[in-house]
């Protein structure tokens, strides 16, 4: 017999005792199968599993039941610090931003309830929060800076509810409607909602139009130089004395502010309650014209002369 003739007798001799240890592994995982196939090692598995599930079901049901009596746990303790705040006269602004801090506490703490509930230690989730803090805080530095400003708001009180402040560094203005945590809501005049963060209002001036009782109404208006200076001066003070919502302890003044290009510039300026300023700005400018109209003071304006010249 050949070299070969036996290496290819001893390759077949291991080729098959690789098979029977192949078909020996999978008889045994049939076995196996089998064993677990059997109903009473199925009930088995079943019992064992049973519980566990149990368990995981009582806490979700509890969890949930744990979300909804604090849902309504927090809208009762708010209703509450509201009526409180309301009973001890606290500005509107600061109630509305108490109110807003003690939704979002109350609201961490549910979620923290029901998280240690579904059987996640909280202390994992706080050393969690806390290792996490340093990174959130870099990301999150502007709104750190908005609430900062809310405070400072809240304590240096540059406007409250119901001001009409005007924005100086992006001019926007409307009246104060909501003073929240992070944003301060303004309704402009034609019921536009305007939100600007508390960082900006805090960093940046700010003209609070309606914080006093009364405001100065300034009136300027140009008369031509051949018209008759005293008469129109008169006119003015006639028109402003007349002026129902004028303030009569305070000044009246009618004088020539100044000697222009075209024309001699006069202005008024009398007092009136802050709510009535606009009113009043735009009643007596109208009257201002008419008064002068009637009486052939000239108001100038601005004319183009175009002269054309012929070649003869």
């Amino acid at each position: 017999m050949g070299i070969v003739t036996k290496a290819a007798l001893l390759g077949n001799s291991i080729l098959a005792k690789e098979d029977t240890k192949t078909m020996t592994e999978n008889l045994a995982e049939l076995e196996e199968l089998q064993k677990i196939a059997e109903p009473g090692v199925l009930r088995g598995y079943l019992e064992d599993l049973m519980p566990i599930l149990m368990d995981f079901a009582l806490r979700v049901l509890m969890a949930f039941l744990i979300y909804v009596v604090g849902k309504r746990i927090i809208k009762w303790l708010r209703k509450l610090l509201r009526r409180a705040l309301e009973r001890s006269s606290v500005d509107e602004g600061v109630s509305q931003f108490m109110d807003s801090l003690a939704k979002i506490v109350l609201n961490v703490v549910l979620v923290l309830a029901v998280i240690n509930q579904m059987g996640v230690a909280t202390t994992s989730v706080v050393a969690v929060l806390g290792s996490a803090g340093l990174a959130a805080g870099l990301a999150l530095q502007g709104s750190l800076s908005n609430f900062a400003g809310g405070v400072l708001i809240l304590l240096f009180k540059p406007f409250k509810v119901g001001d009409y402040i005007i924005e100086d560094a992006h001019k926007n203005e409307g009246t104060v409607s909501e003073i929240m945590i992070f944003y301060t809501k303004l309704a402009t005049g034609d019921n536009r909602t305007v939100v600007i963060p508390n960082g900006t209002l805090a960093n940046s001036s700010i003209t609070n139009v309606t914080q006093q009782d009364k405001r100065r109404v300034d009136l300027y208006v140009g008369i031509s130089y051949e018209s008759d200076m005293k008469k129109a001066k008169e006119l003015l003070a006639e028109l402003a004395k007349k002026e129902m919502a004028r303030l009569p302890e305070e000044d009246l003044l009618v004088f020539v502010d100044a000697l222009e290009d075209s024309s001699v510039r006069l202005g008024c300026r009398l007092w009136v309650a802050a709510g009535d300023y606009w009113a009043v700005k735009w009643r007596l400018t109208e009257q201002i014209k008419e008064v002068f109209e009637e009486n052939q003071i000239e108001i100038p304006y601005n004319q183009l002369t175009v002269s054309l010249k012929q070649n003869g």
